[in-house]
C-alpha cells in the first residue's frame, strides 16, 4: 500500500460524501480519483519526502521562525531566473517564505495584475518556464524557504481556451461559465449580489455578443467566474492545482475564496457551498501533497472568518490572512486609539487553536476601511466619518497629516474609499524626506520599526511587503504610464530599487535602520519559543487607550509585547503583571507595569526567570 492509498482510505467517505453532495456523479467522481492517483505517480521523490515529514510535523507552519515576503517576480528581479539569483538577499533577511504574485500564463495588458489567467498549466513566458519555477522551488528548499503561488479558483480569463470554446459556442465550454440566455435572472442576482467595483466595473453579468448570452463577472468584465456546478469545472481545477503541487509549490493561496458558489436570491458570497468545495480541496491535497497548506483569501470580519478554517477534525484552510488586524492597525496609528486594534485582536484569540493567521502591514493590494462599525459607535466613533478621516489622512489631504498615500476605489455614493501606499511613505518617511526634515524622518522610521513590530507579536506568522525591508517609497511614475494609471495600487507596485538595497548595511541610512530593526524582531521570533503554536496569546489592558499590551505564554512565564501607537511619552500599568522582566530589544530590566514609552516606542519584556 502506497503512501497515497493510505491517506485515501482513510478519506474516502467523506470526499465522495461530499462529492456527491453536489455533484451526484459517479463516472466524474472516478474520474477525480484517478487523476488524484496519477497526480501521486508523477510527484518527484524529493517533495514526497518532503510530505512525510510535515506529516509528522503538522505545525511546520505555524514556529516562530515562519517569516514571509510577497512580491512580484519582474518588480524584484525580472523574472524566475533572475529571482533564483536574488536568493542570497532573501536569507540574508531570513525570509522563510516567499509568496510570487500571480505569474501563470495571462493576457497582456488588461490582466488584473494576474489574477485573470489564461492558462492554469503554464508560467507566462514573460517570467520564464514551468521549469524555471521547479528549479527556483528546489532551490528554495535547499535554504528551508517555501513557496507560496496565487491559485485563481473563481475565474479565468476571457482568453482562457475555455472562454475562447464557449464563444464559438461549444455546449460543453458554455457550462463551464454561469450564463444565462436571458438578462432576467442575471438582473435578480445583481440585487442581492455587492459589486466589486461599484465605480469601475459595476454589476456582475455582463452580455456576450457572439454568445448571445449573459454571462457572470464578479470582478473585472475580462474575468469570468466559473461554474462549480459542473463537476468538470472542479476536476480541472483540482488537477490543475495538484499540477503546481508537483512543481514544488508549498503554499496555494486561494483567491476570492468566498465568491465560488452562486444562487439567486442570496449576496453569494460565503454559501455552504463553498465550504464544501474547499473541505474537499483540503481532503485532495491531504492525500496526494499533504505537504502543501491552503491558504484562502477570505477578507471578512474576525467572526465571519472562523467557518473558513473548519473544524479541528474536519478543516479547511491552513491558514487566512488577518487583514482585518491590518486596516485596525492603520486606524490605531492615524487616530492613536488602539481599541478597535485591541478588540479585533480579542475576537482572533477567541478561535479555536487550529485557526492560524498570516499577519501583514502592507501587501500588493489596498488597504479596505473594513473596522467593526458596531463596535465604533459604541466607544463613539461615527463610521463613515471615521473611514473618511483615515482615506484624507493617509493620502495626505487631513490637516497635519504626516502620511503620503493614494485613494483608491472611490464611491462617491457611498463615499467610502480605500488607501494605497507604501509603509514607510503612510508612515511619514517620505514627507520628511521631501521637506529635508530629519526629525520628520526619524519619527516615520520609528512608527514604521512600531507598526511591524506589533504585527509581529501577533498570533500568527508575518509576511512582509517586498521593499518595506528597506523603507521603500511610493513610485507616482504610474501614473505616466496609460497602462497603468487607473489602478492607484500601482503606486506601491513598484520596481525593487537594488541601490536604495545596498544601503541597509551604511549606517545612519534610512536601509540600514529599518533593516537592522526588523532583523533584531525577526530573531527574537525565531529564538523565543513564545512565539510557537503552543503559546497562549491575548491582549491586556494597559490602563491607556494609546498603548497596545500583547502577551505571550508558555511554559508559564510571560512575554509582554509594548506599543505605543502616539507621538507622546505614555505610561502604562498592567494590573497583576509583578516580577522582573528584562526587554530583549534594548536589555533595560525592571518590573514592566509602570513602564514609560517613548513616543511610537515598543519594546518586548521577558519575565526573568
Amino acid at each position: 500500500m502506497t503512501n497515497f492509498d493510505r491517506r485515501l482510505a482513510e478519506r474516502r467517505a467523506e470526499l465522495e460524501r461530499l462529492y456527491g453532495q453536489l455533484y451526484d456523479d459517479d463516472d466524474h467522481l472516478d474520474a477525480l480519483l484517478a487523476a488524484m492517483s496519477d497526480a501521486y505517480d508523477a510527484r518527484p521523490l524529493a517533495l514526497k519526502r518532503l510530505d512525510t515529514a510535515r506529516e509528522r510535523d503538522p505545525d511546520w507552519y505555524r514556529r516562530g521562525k515562519m517569516l514571509g515576503m510577497t512580491m512580484y517576480t519582474d518588480l524584484f528581479a525580472g523574472d524566475l531566473r533572475g529571482l533564483e539569483k536574488r536568493l542570497d538577499y532573501l536569507a540574508e533577511q531570513g525570509i522563510t517564505y516567499l509568496h510570487l504574485m500571480p505569474l501563470l500564463k495571462m493576457p497582456h495588458p488588461d490582466n488584473d495584475g494576474g489574477y485573470a489567467v489564461e492558462d492554469f498549466s503554464q508560467v507566462d513566458p514573460s517570467l520564464g518556464t514551468n521549469e524555471d519555477l521547479a528549479r527556483l522551488a528546489a532551490a528554495m528548499r535547499k535554504r528551508g524557504m517555501s513557496l507560496c503561488l496565487d491559485f485563481v479558483m473563481n475565474h479565468t480569463a476571457d482568453s482562457h481556451e475555455w472562454a475562447r470554446r464557449a464563444r464559438a459556442g461549444e455546449r460543453a465550454y458554455i457550462d463551464r461559465y454561469i450564463c444565462f440566455d436571458t438578462p432576467d435572472i442575471p438582473r435578480e442576482m445583481e440585487k442581492t449580489i455587492p459589486d466589486v467595483f461599484p465605480a469601475t466595473a459595476p454589476g456582475s453579468f455582463l452580455y456576450v455578443p457572439e454568445m448571445d448570452k449573459y454571462v457572470c463577472s464578479s470582478f473585472h468584465p475580462y474575468q469570468w467566474d466559473l461554474n462549480y456546478k459542473n463537476p468538470a469545472v472542479f476536476n480541472d481545477m483540482a488537477s490543475a492545482m495538484l499540477a503546481l503541487a508537483n512543481l514544488g509549490v508549498d503554499a496555494l493561496r486561494v483567491d476570492a475564496t468566498p465568491y465560488l458558489w452562486k444562487e439567486l436570491g442570496t449576496t453569494c458570497r460565503n454559501l455552504p457551498q463553498v465550504h464544501a468545495i474547499m473541505r474537499m480541496v483540503r481532503l485532495i491535497t491531504e492525500c496526494v501533497c499533504p505537504g502543501v497548506i491552503l491558504k484562502g483569501e477570505v477578507v471578512m470580519p474576525p467572526r465571519e472568518l472562523a467557518a473558513y478554517f473548519g473544524t479541528a477534525d474536519r478543516p479547511e484552510c491552513h491558514i487566512l490572512y488577518n487583514s482585518s488586524c491590518m486596516c485596525t492597525q492603520w486606524s490605531a496609528l492615524a487616530s492613536g486609539d488602539i481599541r478597535q486594534l485591541k478588540h479585533q485582536l480579542d475576537e482572533l484569540h477567541s478561535l479555536p487553536r487550529h485557526c492560524a493567521f498570516v499577519n501583514y502591514l502592507r501587501c500588493h493590494d489596498d488597504i479596505g476601511w473594513g473596522l467593526d462599525e458596531a463596535y465604533g459607535y459604541s466607544i463613539g466613533q461615527d463610521a463613515l466619518a471615521h473611514k473618511k478621516y483615515l482615506y484624507e489622512f493617509y493620502e495626505g489631504s487631513f490637516p497635519g497629516s504626516w502620511a503620503r498615500g493614494e485613494r483608491y476605489n472611490y464611491d462617491p455614493a457611498t463615499e467610502d474609499a480605500r488607501t494605497c501606499g507604501t509603509a514607510a511613505s503612510l508612515c511619514g518617511i517620505e514627507k520628511g524626506m521631501d521637506e529635508d526634515d530629519p526629525a520628520q524622518v526619524e519619527l516615520g522610521v520609528q512608527r514604521d520599526l512600531m507598526m511591524h513590530a506589533a504585527m509581529m507579536a501577533m498570533a500568527g506568522f508575518p509576511m512582509l511587503s517586498s521593499g518595506d525591508e528597506i523603507g521603500q517609497l511610493n513610485d507616482y511614475g504610474y501614473r505616466d504610464d496609460p497602462a497603468r494609471r487607473e489602478d492607484s495600487r500601482n503606486v506601491h507596485r513598484s520596481a525593487f530599487d537594488w541601490a536604495n538595497a545596498a544601503k541597509r548595511t551604511e549606517p545612519g541610512t534610512v536601509q540600514q535602520r529599518i533593516w537592522d530593526g526588523l532583523r533584531a524582531l525577526e530573531r527574537i521570533r525565531a529564538q523565543e519559543p513564545c512565539f510557537g503554536p503552543e503559546a497562549w496569546v491575548t491582549t491586556w489592558d494597559t490602563h491607556n487607550d494609546h498603548v497596545l499590551a500583547l502577551i505571550h505564554v508558555t511554559g508559564g512565564e510571560p512575554l509582554v509585547g509594548l506599543f505605543n501607537f502616539t507621538g507622546e511619552r505614555q505610561q502604562v500599568w498592567l494590573d497583576a503583571m509583578e516580577g522582573q522582566f528584562t526587554d530583549l530589544l534594548s536589555g533595560r530590566t525592571g518590573p514592566v507595569s509602570g513602564q514609560l514609552l517613548e513616543p511610537y516606542e515598543y519594546a518586548y519584556w521577558k519575565k526573568d526567570e
